[in-house]
């Protein structure tokens, strides 16, 4: 559906939801104050196209891309105003099509221009520091290449993923990689043998990709091949100019490097995706040997702070079907899961209880998926017949079901995901579990009350409201 970074944005300006800023703008603090901006517009913020950055010429820097519900519908081919709990069945509908079709193309638009030497990456892109106490500038929508040095001919153990990457100096780059990511095997197999790793870092790439790039798949499945079937067209890549890495063949950059064995650098502070700095750590080094790009390249960067901000959008379904299909596999009772809220700290879960106490298992087995061990640390889980999209159902169910010491329970000394400011010392949590779900046999019940169903004739009528009121807005 959309091939590239430049089709989706035309698509967003169709439809409204693509801003161009013509007006001369500092690096700083201009950019990241308008991002946080239209981040702060809430649902329907546009994506921001800047095309006159003081000191960078004629370079065109775009933000906030995945930045709202009604530009990740859109990303789905659904309508703008499609819900949360719709795009969550569309993706459920999708998911299952894995693995999609590749295919690899010569004279690609991402070689258009290839830079051998004599590059300097703080003046070929528009850079800015997303907030100011980071510690330098970010890639923050990078999607980072890599092989299983294992496996140097496997498509499904190569790994596309969301890194943060801090531009050092011409062509210096220091980037993080948790040990529970992907990347984090390959680089150690790399330094078992102290052999640098390949890797190209890719810039304004297809949305669907940056989507998938930033999901916690399992090792050996393919992004490209999730790309491909949740798009529902082949996935079109091409070779890095060494021949090694397979990498998005309409990316706007490619930054083809390698990651030098057992080497670290200082990298951060940097403003995270909890809405806290997380510090200065010692992290990899990436010698970046050339750069290749489209005639008249989109910069693509990410601003994220407190949320919400685009980082949230971009990490939300796309971490809430991979856990409701894990979970769902062996409790088919489980209706939906949203862990949209920080990449899945807190994760609401709507279920039916197929005996006494059935919630709070279903809690646990969150916690013991590949991504809960770490992310998850708050599940909530709700009777079936509530919407875990909708707050409101969420907070009433809270408010009415919750028996305290019933049914909340903490689980000390777990593990934690390291930017997390509430994990101390980083990388050690507790889990909870707040279980406001309606107890079932063989589990003493709630006192007898009546309840008040749900009207089922309202949703006919919830659509001729809608129209009669665009018809007396005009």
């Amino acid at each position: 559906m959309f091939t590239d970074l430049r089709s989706f944005l035309e698509k967003l300006e169709q439809e409204g939801q693509l801003v161009h800023y013509r007006d001369e703008v500092l690096p700083e603090p201009d950019i990241r104050a308008i991002l946080r901006a239209a981040a702060d517009l809430g649902p329907t913020g546009p994506a921001v196209m800047f095309h006159d950055i003081l000191g960078y010429g004629d370079r065109r820097l775009v933000g906030n891309v995945h930045g709202s519900w009604a530009n990740h519908a859109l990303m789905l081919g659904m309508v703008k105003t499609a819900t949360l709990r719709e795009q969550f069945q569309e993706l459920d509908r999708r998911w299952d099509s894995y693995p999609g079709e590749l295919r690899w193309v010569d004279q690609a638009p991402c070689h258009e221009v290839v830079l051998q030497e004599g590059f300097n990456l703080l003046e070929l892109l528009p850079l800015f520091r997303v907030n100011p106490n980071d510690g330098g500038f970010y890639l923050s929508k990078a999607s980072v290449v890599s092989k299983d040095p294992d496996e140097p001919a496997s498509v499904d153990t190569e790994n596309v993923g969301v890194y943060r990457v801090q531009v050092l100096d011409a062509e210096t780059l220091a980037m993080q990689g948790l040990p529970f990511h992907d990347i984090a095997v390959h680089v150690r197999k790399a330094e078992a043998r102290n052999e640098p790793l390949p890797v190209a870092i890719c810039l304004g790439v297809a949305p669907m990709l940056s989507f998938v790039a930033s999901t916690p798949l399992e090792y050996a499945q393919s992004e490209y091949k999730y790309c491909a079937a949740l798009e529902g067209a082949p996935m079109q890549l091409t070779k890095t100019t060494d021949g090694y890495l397979d990498v998005p063949a309409t990316a706007e950059y490619v930054l083809e490097g390698e990651l030098q064995p057992r080497v670290r650098v200082t990298e951060g502070p940097f403003g995270e995706f909890p809405g806290s700095y997380s510090g200065a750590r010692k992290q990899v080094l990436i010698k970046v040997k050339r750069v290749t790009h489209r005639r008249d390249p989109i910069f693509e960067n990410l601003y994220l702070g407190r949320p919400w901000t685009e980082i949230d959008t971009l990490m939300a379904l796309n971490t809430s079907i991979p856990l409701y299909k894990q979970i769902s596999a062996t409790m088919p009772e489980v209706k939906a899961v949203n862990a949209i809220y920080q990449h899945g700290l807190t994760v609401i879960i709507a279920t039916d209880s197929r005996l006494g106490g059935y919630a709070k298992s279903v809690a646990f087995r969150a916690f013991s998926t590949p991504h809960g061990i770490s992310y998850v640390k708050n599940v909530i889980v709700v009777d079936g017949d509530v919407d875990p999209f909708d707050l409101n159902q969420v907070m009433w169910a809270m408010s009415t079901r919750i028996r305290g010491t019933q049914d909340v329970i903490v689980i000390p000394s777990t593990p934690g995901m390291p930017l997390d400011p509430g994990s101390d010392p980083p990388g050690m949590s507790c889990k909870v579990i707040l279980d406001c779900t309606t107890p079932v046999p063989p589990e003493p019940p709630m006192r007898d009350v009546a309840m008040v169903e749900h009207v089922p004739e309202a949703g006919a009528y919830a659509g001729i409201l809608l129209e009669l009121q665009k018809a007396q807005g005009r």
